[in-house]
C-alpha cells in the first residue's frame, strides 16, 4: 500500500513538475547588467586620499521573466566595496529588489519591490537614481484597479528601502485619477482633455524620542489638475502635510505644503513652458531621524535646466530646499524656417531659458511652530540662472552650438558653505561636430568660465572621435587657471576609449576627477576628487 501510495505521489509530482516547466518555457526573460570600477591613486595636489581597498566597485544585474499577465524580477547588486562618492553603507551583496505582479480583470497586484509615483511626486514618489545612488524603492505590496472608463486608482503599503536593510516607517498611500473625457461619452471627442486627481499618504513611526511628543502618524494630502487642449497643457498640484518634526528642520511642529503649477504651449517651431513653485516644510521622510537623500517618501521637482556641459553642470549645481523653497523657470525653444536669412538651409534652434529659485519671507514665531512664511515676496537669493544656446547645423558635414550661461549661486545655502555666500559667472561654451564620412566624426567642446568670487576662472576642453558604429575615443582636460592660490591652479585631464556592439558598451578610462557635486532633478551627491583607471561594461538582452 506504502509502495502504491509513494508511486502515486511520484506521478502526480512529475506532472506538476513537467507542467510548470512547459508554462515557463512559454515565457521570456530578459534583463541588463553593468559594472562600474575604478582604480585610485592618491594624489594630494588634488586632494585624492588613499583608497585602501585600491580599487572599488558597483555593479548589478536585472532578471525579469514574462508570461502574458505574470511578470517576476529579482536584482542582484554587489559593492565591493562602494565606489567613492557613493554611500558607504552599500557594502557587500544582495537582492534588495525583486517582485511578483500580475494582471487581471483591471487589476494589477504586485508584491515584493515596486516604484510608484503619484501625481508630480509633492507627496509620493518611490523610484532609483543610479547615477546618484539613489534608491526609495518600496517593499511591500501595490495595487492598481481600473473600475470604470476613466477611472484610475492606485493603493500601496510597504517600506522603503534602506541600502539593504528597510527604514523604520510604515509607508501608505492611495492615489486616483479621472479622465472625465473618457468616463463621461459626450466628452470623448472634445478637444479639451480634462484631468481630475487626489492623493493621500501617510507614514507610521513609533516615538521614542526622550525630548519631544511626536506625531506617530503623518499625513500628507494633495490635489491635481490637468488640461490639454491642442498644444496648450496646463499641470497644478497643491500639497498639505501635517506637523511633521524631524531632523532637517529642527523639530518645528508647523504644518508643510507645496504648489507646483506648469504651462506649456508647442507648435511647429515654437516650444514655450512655464513653471513656478512653492515649497514649505515638505521634507517627508518615513523616519523622522535620516538626513541626505535617506528614506525620502515624496519629490520636490526642481525648477531649473538640467544642464549638459560640464562646466555649467558640475561647477554651480542645485539642489531643491525641502524647509522653504519659491522658485520659477521660463523656456523657449524657436527654430527659424529652413531658407531663410537666419534659418540658412536646415534650419537654425534658438533656446532661452531663465531660472530663479529664493527662500520664503518668513518671521520666527513661538510655540514650537518654527516660523511664519509670506508668500507674497521673495525671500533670499539661492539660485539664478539665464541660458540661451544656438543650435546650426551648417552643411551636411558641420554643424555647432553656442551656449551662454549667467549664473548668481549661494554657495552657504546651494552646497553648505558657511560664510562663502553668493557667486557670480559666466559661462561660454562653442561645441562643433564634423563628419569626415559616414562612419568617422569629430565632436569637440570649448568652455570657459568666468568668476571674481569662489576658485576664479575656469576652461574646459573636450574632444570626442567616433568610428561608427562600434568605437569612439574622448579626451577631457578642465583647468583651474584663475584660482588666486597657484599652487591650487590644478589641471584635471581624462583620457577614454569606447567600445559598442549591438547592447553592449566597454569603456575604460584614466584621469583626475575635481571634487565637486553631482546633481539630477534637484537631487545631489558629493564627488571627491580622485586619480586612477576605471571601466565600465553595461549589456541587455
Amino acid at each position: 500500500m506504502k509502495n502504491k501510495i509513494l508511486s502515486l505521489f511520484l506521478f502526480f509530482f512529475s506532472y506538476a513538475f513537467f507542467q510548470a516547466e512547459y508554462i515557463f518555457a512559454q515565457g521570456e526573460i530578459h534583463g541588463n547588467f553593468q559594472v562600474d570600477a575604478q582604480y585610485y591613486n592618491a594624489d594630494s595636489a588634488i586632494g585624492a586620499l588613499p583608497v585602501p581597498e585600491k580599487m572599488l566597485m558597483n555593479s548589478f544585474t536585472n532578471l525579469i521573466y514574462t508570461n502574458g499577465s505574470f511578470s517576476a524580477g529579482v536584482r542582484f547588486e554587489s559593492y565591493l566595496n562602494s565606489m567613492q562618492g557613493f554611500d558607504p553603507r552599500y557594502i557587500g551583496n544582495g537582492i534588495p529588489f525583486r517582485y511578483a505582479s500580475f494582471n487581471r480583470d483591471n487589476f494589477t497586484i504586485t508584491v515584493g519591490s515596486y516604484y510608484e509615483q503619484f501625481g508630480s511626486g509633492l507627496i509620493f514618489r518611490s523610484y532609483e537614481e543610479r547615477g546618484l545612488g539613489y534608491d526609495n524603492a518600496m517593499d511591500g505590496i501595490s495595487v492598481k484597479f481600473t473600475p470604470y472608463k476613466g477611472v484610475y486608482l492606485k493603493g500601496l503599503v510597504g517600506k522603503q528601502r534602506y541600502y539593504f536593510t528597510h527604514g523604520p516607517g510604515i509607508v501608505r498611500g492611495f492615489d486616483g485619477e479621472v479622465s472625465l473625457n473618457e468616463m463621461i461619452t459626450s466628452m470623448n471627442e472634445k478637444k479639451t482633455k480634462i484631468f481630475l486627481g487626489g492623493s493621500f499618504v501617510s507614514k507610521f513611526q513609533s516615538d521614542q524620542d526622550p525630548v519631544y511628543i511626536l506625531p506617530q502618524n503623518v499625513g500628507a494630502w494633495a490635489y491635481r489638475l490637468k488640461l490639454n487642449h491642442g498644444g496648450w497643457a496646463f499641470f497644478s498640484e497643491y500639497a498639505t502635510k501635517i506637523n511633521d518634526p524631524s531632523s532637517v528642520n529642527n523639530y518645528i511642529y508647523k504644518r508643510g505644503g507645496g504648489l507646483y503649477v506648469n504651462s506649456s504651449y508647442s507648435q511647429k517651431g515654437l516650444g514655450v513652458n512655464l513653471a513656478a513653485k512653492v515649497i514649505d516644510n515638505m521634507n517627508f521622510r518615513s523616519d523622522r531621524t535620516a538626513q541626505n537623500n535617506d528614506l525620502m517618501i515624496n519629490y520636490l521637482p526642481s525648477l531649473t535646466r538640467q544642464h549638459t556641459y560640464n562646466l555649467a553642470s558640475t561647477i554651480y549645481p542645485y539642489a531643491t530646499q525641502p524647509n522653504g523653497e519659491m522658485a520659477y523657470q521660463a523656456d523657449i525653444t524657436y527654430t527659424m524656417k529652413k531658407n531663410t536669412l537666419l534659418g540658412g538651409n536646415y534650419g537654425t534652434t534658438l533656446l532661452i531659458n531663465y531660472a530663479s529659485a529664493n527662500g520664503l519671507d518668513t518671521v520666527r514665531v513661538p510655540s514650537g511652530l518654527g516660523y511664519k512664511a509670506n508668500y507674497t515676496k521673495f525671500g533670499q537669493v539661492y539660485y539664478k540662472d539665464f541660458n540661451i544656446e544656438i543650435q546650426k547645423k551648417i552643411n551636411k558635414s558641420f554643424k555647432f552650438n553656442l551656449f551662454y550661461a549667467n549664473f548668481a549661486y549661494n554657495k552657504e545655502v546651494a552646497l553648505g558653505k558657511v560664510g562663502e555666500g553668493m557667486v557670480y559667472a559666466n559661462i561660454e561654451v562653442f561645441d562643433f561636430t564634423y563628419k569626415f564620412n559616414d562612419t568617422h566624426a569629430l565632436r569637440m567642446e570649448l568652455q570657459a568660465l568666468q568668476t571674481k568670487q569662489d576658485k576664479g576662472d575656469w576652461a574646459t576642453v573636450l574632444a570626442e572621435y567616433t568610428i561608427s558604429p562600434k568605437w569612439f575615443f574622448t579626451a577631457l582636460c578642465q583647468y583651474n587657471y584663475g584660482n588666486s592660490i597657484v599652487s591650487d591652479r590644478q589641471l584635471y585631464p581624462i583620457a577614454q576609449i569606447g567600445f559598442i556592439k549591438n547592447s553592449t558598451r566597454v569603456t575604460l578610462g584614466y584621469g583626475k576627477q575635481r571634487a565637486g557635486v553631482f546633481c539630477i532633478g534637484g537631487i545631489c551627491r558629493v564627488v571627491p576628487a580622485s586619480n586612477g583607471a576605471t571601466i565600465s561594461i553595461s549589456s541587455s538582452f
